[in-house]
């Protein structure tokens, strides 16, 4: 296991400190407010401490609802709204400087038979013959210095690999609003560690640094990194349909359907190599064109 993905994991471990009730801390983002992804993988965290380890998340749905600080610690207030003989449903509300800056809900299901059947895969270049995340940045001469190394920090525990150019690398002329990227942790999850609930909580982290590209790309817009938009997560779902692991390439499908009102769509599936849809994942966002052009 690599130490970034150590750290990763340090970070979303959670502090006990009473009956149902967590302590988390942050650290900075590539904004000036904590990564959403962050929130909500911590708060699955916190939800599924609270559930028996036979039942496996099988959704979230979730609320961005202030700004965090990444110099304050969050604490995660746990509901446990539901505990039936198939299914038990908590809720998580994430607090700092005493207001609520986040909002999940989430399902856990027992294992059970039933009927089956997906949408095929798309199709997708072996992530092994793609460039890594530094080879790619690193060779955008249009972008500050400071801008590639603030990504490749977020990254730095994740094998996150492009299909195709991401928004802020070939932007200007409007795209087709689809966008494909693979990931996995870099290194083997083993151990106490490797719990299905780990899985989950780390999808749902990565889940959130890529989904509104597409909305960019509809619009030929480069993103936070050349200054042309500005943005925030709105809220955040998925759905866990197949048990996937984590630390073994995953295809993140994704493509919008729509933006209007300062607001814009993604939706997306994550295929496991093999083939198998394992999670489907929703959001919408803040996409707003700044009155003036940013300075780097």
């Amino acid at each position: 296991m690599s130490t970034a993905l150590r750290s990763l994991l340090d970070l979303l471990d959670l502090e006990r400190i009473e009956q149902d009730i967590f302590r988390g801390r942050s650290r900075s983002a590539v904004v000036p407010r904590v990564f959403g992804g962050q929130v909500a993988a911590q708060a699955m965290v916190a939800a599924g401490r609270t559930v028996p380890a036979d039942r496996h998340a099988h959704s979230l749905h979730a609320y961005f609802l202030r700004p965090g600080d990444p110099g304050a610690p969050i604490v995660y207030t746990v509901d446990r709204i539901r505990d039936g003989r198939s299914f038990t449903t908590r809720r998580v509300v994430a607090v700092q400087h005493g207001q609520p800056v986040f909002h999940l809900s989430a399902s856990f299901q027992t294992y059970e038979e039933g009927l089956d059947h997906q949408v095929p895969m798309p199709p997708a270049p072996d992530p092994e013959t793609l460039p890594t995340s530094a080879e790619r940045l690193r060779g955008y001469g249009h972008l500050a210095p400071e801008v590639v190394e603030r990504l490749l920090e977020t990254r730095e525990a994740v094998d996150l690999r492009y299909v195709g150019e991401p928004p802020y690398g070939d932007y200007g002329t409007p795209r087709e609003p689809h966008s494909q990227v693979w990931f996995r942790a870099k290194g083997k999850l083993d151990g106490d560690v490797d719990t299905p609930l780990l899985h989950v909580v780390l999808a749902t982290y990565v889940s959130d640094m890529t989904l509104l590209d597409s909305v960019l790309l509809a619009h030929g817009r480069g993103g936070w990194a050349v200054g042309d938009v500005v943005g925030a997560s709105l809220d955040h779902a998925m759905w866990f349909h197949r048990p996937f692991r984590a630390d073994e390439w995953l295809l993140y499908d994704q493509v919008s359907p729509s933006a209007s009102g300062g607001r814009g769509l993604g939706q997306a599936r994550i295929h496991t190599q093999d083939g198998r849809l394992a999670v489907t994942v929703i959001q919408e966002g803040v996409v707003r064109v700044p009155r003036e052009p940013r300075e780097h």
